[in-house]
């Protein structure tokens, strides 16, 4: 699917959505989102580090299975797009954004980092509120294919 978005002004940017899967809040789901990711990204041959993007992608669901809450049944929604040469990942929850934040982890804890990793990996992040309600986690990686 292509469209024409727009997030300066007038200056429209070339976007395309590549895919996108719906989760059970389950941790089995973690490798499931990599298997699927890795399987419809691959034929879109982007030259970023196939291995950066899905570790960033088990870190963002990873936290939405772990730690996202509502009254309600629910499920997480991953999608994925290109504009121009980036490549955007989002993962949607329930809950709200002001709930994400990056914990300070101790040498020894297993958990805590996946956001400094998120942060060391891509060239940019966000935690904002889903059109789809609840709160939206990205990352951007800028040069993920040639020009």
């Amino acid at each position: 699917m292509h469209d024409r978005t727009s997030d300066q002004g007038d200056a429209a940017v070339d976007s395309e959505q590549l895919g996108a899967m719906t989760l059970y809040p389950v941790a089995e789901s973690v490798p499931l989102a990599r298997r699927w990711f890795r399987k419809l990204i691959t034929r879109h041959q982007p030259e970023c580090s196939l291995d950066d993007c899905l570790l960033m992608l088990s870190e963002l669901v990873t936290n939405a299975v772990s730690y996202a809450e509502a009254e309600e049944e629910w499920r997480v929604r991953v999608d994925w797009r290109r504009e121009e040469r980036s490549l955007h990942v989002r993962v949607h929850s329930p809950g709200h954004p002001a709930s994400v934040r990056m914990l300070h982890a101790a040498g020894g804890d297993e958990h805590g980092r996946g956001l400094w990793l998120v942060d060391a990996l891509s060239d940019s992040w966000a935690v904002d509120r889903s059109e789809h309600g609840g709160t939206v986690v990205s990352f951007v990686l800028d040069k993920a294919w040639p020009e």
